[in-house]
């Protein structure tokens, strides 16, 4: 491992006056003038919004503002070695608790997320009172995303990835601990746990789960049960929302799970391209979240201002389809840590809840009537209250983790 150092973002003014000139020179296409609102966004963000965010961007939206709030949380940057890859540099937040004995916590963001998500879960985090119990916080910008190194090779699969966060905790001085994850970032926590746990990695939240359904082959018993059982209200609605996202809602994954080179030229070239792909995830994926456009903006910039650039993220979804196993089967099997899972009722993809059995041991499963894909930033307070009961004193992984406090 290289040294640690300490790592404000930072970024240079002409690449600032470089993305004002290409938002200047902006063509918009043109779109259906007839619909009504749900209308035009089922075909694609909608070209007022766009063209607002877009002059927005251009003129009024202060980076540097973002740049400060972004910077009051501690981030460093260090190499870390991956076996038969090399050095890379993880840029991460790490943030301690001044409560002796806190739980070291990984939090892995997802697409079209960053270290960002954690912002907002990792105040309450800090000192859980004397209603649970405090965490360190570390959260590591992915390989390919934000601050982080690009992978560039073509076997950089998940397993690397698992392997590059792991390796970022022991250098933390965290032999044990434990993670909470959504989105592209549970299959990579739910690798860390398969391959490093239950020595390293002690338990794994997750606000994403994706079992397979349990056949009557590879799981008789909870298939006996699954068809004894009745589904639920919640269990009905999640498999409508997951059948309207696979219908209606796939696009991006199909292109940038087979031809992510082609669309990296428009996300890398096209400053209102990268806003558009992303901006259509934020709206369509959460729970009528009030997104201000200082909020988005800050969101895509993290994007067009990554050391790998916009299209790099997309990689990770071509070596998702392309690997063998497959990363979703991989995640898919029994893995013996103690898990916990939050079910929020507009999230893309929701199974019933039976299926989640298969994944592991289960100590914790809530559902939540209000929320979306981005857990941790539209329902920061339920993500942090799930983690203090799963964790806390008396709650079903307390004391998984023989805390010691490092760095």
């Amino acid at each position: 491992m290289s040294s640690i150092s300490s790592f404000k973002v930072d970024i240079p003014e002409e690449k600032l006056q470089r993305l004002h000139q290409k938002l200047a020179l902006t063509d918009f296409p043109d779109e259906t003038t007839d619909l009504d609102s749900d209308e035009l966004w089922s075909r694609g963000a909608p070209l007022a919004d766009v063209k607002r965010l877009t002059a927005y961007w251009q003129n009024g939206f202060d980076w540097r503002k973002a740049e400060v709030a972004l910077n009051t949380f501690p981030q460093y940057i260090t190499g870390i070695e991956i076996e038969g890859f090399g050095i890379y540099q993880i840029h991460f937040v790490h943030q301690l608790s001044n409560v002796t004995g806190a739980i070291p916590l990984l939090f892995l963001h997802g697409w079209p997320g960053s270290f960002i998500e954690v912002t907002k879960i990792l105040p309450l985090l800090l000192n859980g009172g004397d209603s649970g119990p405090s965490f360190h916080v570390i959260a590591p910008s992915l390989v390919d995303f934000g601050f982080s190194s690009p992978s560039r090779k073509k076997g950089f699969q998940i397993g690397q990835h698992a392997e590059a966060y792991h390796n970022l905790m022991l250098a933390l001085g965290y032999d044990q601990y434990v993670v909470q994850a959504g989105d592209l970032g549970s299959l990579v926590g739910r690798s860390i746990a398969s391959t490093y746990g239950p020595k390293n990695c002690k338990a794994f939240h997750t606000n994403s789960a994706v079992p397979a359904e349990p056949t009557v082959e590879s799981h008789p018993e909870l298939y006996a049960k699954v068809q004894a059982t009745q589904l639920s209200d919640f269990d009905k609605a999640g498999l409508e929302r997951t059948a309207y996202f696979s219908q209606e809602g796939q696009g991006y994954y199909k292109q940038q799970a087979t031809k992510p080179q082609t669309i990296g030229y428009s996300l890398t070239d096209s400053p209102v391209g990268l806003l558009s792909w992303l901006y259509e995830k934020l709206h369509d994926w959460t729970d009528k979240y009030s997104w201000t456009d200082d909020e988005i903006l800050t969101w895509v910039s993290i994007y067009y201002f990554s050391t790998a650039g916009p299209a790099a993220s997309s990689y990770i979804y071509y070596i998702i389809e392309h690997s063998d196993p497959g990363a979703f089967a991989a995640s898919q099997k029994y893995i013996d840590v103690p898990l916990g899972i939050a079910r929020f009722a507009k999230d893309l993809i929701l199974l019933p809840k039976l299926w989640n059995k298969s994944l592991g041991p289960i100590v914790l499963e809530g559902e939540y009537s209000k929320g979306g894909h981005f857990a941790a930033w539209e329902c920061p307070e339920d993500i942090v209250r799930d983690l203090r009961t799963m964790f806390g004193e008396g709650g079903p992984a307390g004391g998984c983790v023989e805390s010691k406090d490092s760095f």
